[in-house]
């Protein structure tokens, strides 16, 4: 053979390794395909509703041609299209040529009406209004809800022969075979009465805005009534005019006035209206209304203000006396749940509690006797999904097999024949039919990308994958991807602490590697779970292959491990939090692979609250913190949250100065970086104006950023690219490269 021959075959062979080599070469991740081109976009099966017939559901479909959505019925079984229900373009409305682009959607009890919401105006965080819509399937007519302006959670009555809803603090009800309007309440008033709808701290920390439930027959409304005359008023400016805009609203906080709350009762026939009695105790909670199914018999759960004694009245909706039929205390707090559920047969209700050590379901009698514990264990029940009383199933979440998991199971009335109906580990959430004959689960893990299946609700049967997000592995899988390691830790008391790690992809345990720990660390929450992180994960992919490992661990006070443990922090918040998350950081830095001297921490709200507490309080074993509209004294936070936590300022003054940042600031060791929104109406601007202010005091030199006009989330636009570029440069600068300038682009 040639010389030129050999050296010819000798270069193509050359070649074809470095194409195969390229072709191998992973992909790093970078910021703009977080936070620009959405790369890693997962899809999720939305807008499915149940319909009265378990077999089928509904949902949204584009229709390319005519640019609208339509209403297509599906049957769950096969996971096909059956029929369009409404056709998108004949949902004109009169005086118009073009269809509504509508929002949201919702079936009256029979299937023979629809509401859409069009326009929406997100208002806090679940409160909105909109322009509603009735449309007659049957005829194809599509009729506007109101004129007087756009309406609160306008609903349906169960008898389908009515709409209620909400409109600029009143209450108002419309008679769908005339349209005629009818307004219950006159008294609402901006910033004094709320009728039908919550006032800001009940929403923010009680979870609903809606006020108002329809009494099975469909004869009756109960609603809320807010006076808020007497709470302070919070102000805030809103940038962008020649002259800044005042947004001023009512906020209660810590120690401070509340609400005073009433609930009524009205009848749509009679036109009257009944005030229940909740007693003659003003500074009261009523975190819940519900009906039985008794259409004369209205349930309230009440609390005294410091949230640990919860009483269950049952309410004589024609007259207004009540009975406490069920009360329970506690050394520390009371969750509220949406778990109470009063049965078909009318004689007995189901509650979760946790005065066993962990939240269990318990069933019983109308009058508030016990009739037995359906569930038991050393774990928790997590979510209640429902009870099908034609079967005897009751169905739950819970975290038996791991705090760190959630799974379906069901269980009969009598506490026999449990079934765990989920078996993949990690975190499933269901979407239960009506019929309970079929749920959908939407699942996901640690380094496994989420879908959604069907399956049969009584064996947990698979039925079909609606979504495998097939295109978002394969997009993973060109990218240098690290893996998120779940592990333990005992801290000096012996408590085991739950954590997670990821680790550089060309991870060396012989080299020493700074170390980014994230924490929130609030009551009751949890950021080490088998799931998949998101898009928070995807960001630690990128600090991963600059060579940073990123860690958090699950600290005293947060959920799934039993009352115990989630309530030891009472009375003392932040104390016990911190000090784990210090000592895990001092565990982490006795890590073979760790430099201890580069731990950094962040976190966002509580996790920003606690990223502070870590440069203060933890005498320089943070090296860098990135807080986030952070808590810096809980006096300036709300009634609610903070006094469930704390008791009140008056109660317990020390409780609240002994763990606030603000008070400490003379003690920061490390780099800061604090970011805040201006118009956060949830943790106001104000804890970073105090403590940029103590930190000035103390001649502690830090790095702030505000956000104009953005709220707790600090989104919208482009603004997340702007603040994780801002937040990867910080790190780059002060932790993983320290003393070198970088500038992210």
């Amino acid at each position: 053979m040639h010389i030129r021959l050999k050296t010819n075959i000798l270069a193509a062979v050359l070649l074809c390794f470095a194409f195969v080599a390229q072709a191998q070469q992973k992909k790093d991740i970078t910021l703009e395909d977080l936070y620009k081109k959405g790369t890693f976009r997962s899809q999720s099966v939305y807008g499915v509703n149940w319909m009265n017939d378990g077999r089928y559901y509904s949902s949204q479909v584009p229709d390319e041609k005519n640019k609208v959505y339509d209403i297509v019925k599906y049957d769950v079984t096969t996971g096909k299209p059956v029929s369009t229900i409404i056709e998108g373009e004949n949902l004109v409305p009169a005086g118009s040529n073009q269809p509504i682009q509508y929002d949201d959607y919702t079936f009256s009890s029979d299937e023979q009406k629809v509401l859409f919401s069009t326009d929406t105006e997100q208002i806090y965080r679940r409160s909105s209004k909109a322009e509603f819509y009735i449309y007659d399937i049957a005829s194809k007519k599509l009729t506007k809800l109101s004129d007087g302006g756009k309406q609160l959670y306008a609903s349906f009555s169960p008898d389908a022969k009515r709409v209620a809803f909400a409109r600029e603090n009143n209450m108002f009800v419309t008679d769908l075979s005339n349209m005629q309007e009818t307004q219950i309440t006159t008294d609402g008033k901006f910033n004094s009465i709320i009728n039908g709808y919550s006032d800001w701290v009940y929403e923010e920390e009680f979870s609903f805005a809606k006020g108002f439930h329809w009494s099975p027959d469909g004869k009756k409304i109960a609603f809320y009534t807010f006076d808020e005359a007497n709470v302070p008023e919070f102000n805030m400016q809103m940038w962008g005019e020649l002259y800044p805009q005042d947004y001023k609203f009512k906020y209660p906080k810590a120690g401070e006035a509340n609400s005073t709350v009433k609930v009524s009762v009205y009848d749509v026939n009679s036109g009257k209206t009944v005030k229940m009695d909740t007693g003659n105790e003003d500074d009261i909670y009523i975190p819940r209304i519900k009906w039985t199914n008794d259409a004369n018999l209205l349930s309230i759960q009440k609390m005294n203000r410091l949230q640990n004694t919860l009483e269950i009245l049952h309410a004589n909706v024609s007259t207004g006396k009540t009975n406490v039929v069920l009360k329970e205390t506690d050394k520390a707090y009371i969750d509220i749940t949406d778990d109470l559920t009063y049965l078909k047969d009318g004689k007995n209700f189901i509650h979760s509690s946790e005065k066993d050590g962990y939240n269990h379901l318990y069933l019983y009698n109308m009058n508030g006797k016990l009739v037995r514990q359906i569930t038991d264990g050393n774990w928790e029940v997590s979510e209640y999904v429902g009870y099908d009383e034609k079967n005897d199933r009751l169905y739950y979440m819970s975290t038996e097999v791991s705090p760190l998991d959630r799974h379906l199971y069901s269980i009969s009335s009598k506490g026999k024949k449990k079934q765990r109906l989920t078996d993949k580990e990690g975190t499933h959430r269901v979407n239960m039919s009506n019929d309970f004959k079929y749920y959908l689960d939407y699942y996901s893990a640690a380094n496994t990308v989420p879908t959604v299946s069907l399956h049969t609700a009584k064996d947990g049967k698979l039925i079909k994958v609606l979504e495998d997000n097939e295109k978002l592995k394969s997009t993973l899988a060109q990218y240098d991807i690290a893996k998120q390691e779940f592990f333990s830790m005992n801290t000096a008391d012996g408590t085991k602490l739950n954590g997670w790690m990821i680790k550089p992809t060309d991870f060396d345990p012989n080299k020493k590697y700074p170390v980014l720990m994230f924490v929130y660390g609030g009551p009751g929450s949890q950021t080490v779970t088998n799931s998949w992180g998101g898009s928070n994960y995807l960001w630690y992919q990128v600090l991963a292959d600059k060579g940073l490992i990123v860690v958090s661990v699950d600290n005293r006070g947060t959920g799934a491990r039993g009352a115990d443990f989630k309530k030891i922090t009472y009375a003392n918040l932040g104390k016990y939090e911190i000090e784990d998350q210090i000592e895990a950081a001092k565990w982490l830095g006795k890590q073979n692979y760790v430099d201890k001297d580069r731990i950094g921490i962040w976190g966002h709200s509580f996790g920003g609250y606690m990223t502070l507490l870590g440069l203060t309080k933890g005498d320089g074993v943070f090296r860098a913190g990135i807080s986030v509209a952070p808590v810096t004294n809980w006096r300036f936070y709300d009634s609610i949250y903070t006094e469930r936590y704390l008791k009140t300022p008056q109660e317990n003054a020390a409780g609240y100065d002994e763990n606030s940042p603000l008070f400490f600031a003379d003690k920061l060791q490390g780099k800061l970086l604090l970011i805040h929104g201006t118009g956060d109406d949830n943790v106001h601007f104000q804890n970073a104006v105090a403590m940029q202010d103590a930190l000035i005091d103390a001649n502690k030199q830090f790095e702030s950023f505000y956000y104009p006009n953005r709220n707790h989330g600090i989104y919208g636009g482009n603004t997340y690219m702007h603040r994780f570029t801002m937040m990867t440069d910080f790190l780059e600068r002060n932790l993983i490269n320290p003393g070198k300038t970088v500038v992210n682009q």
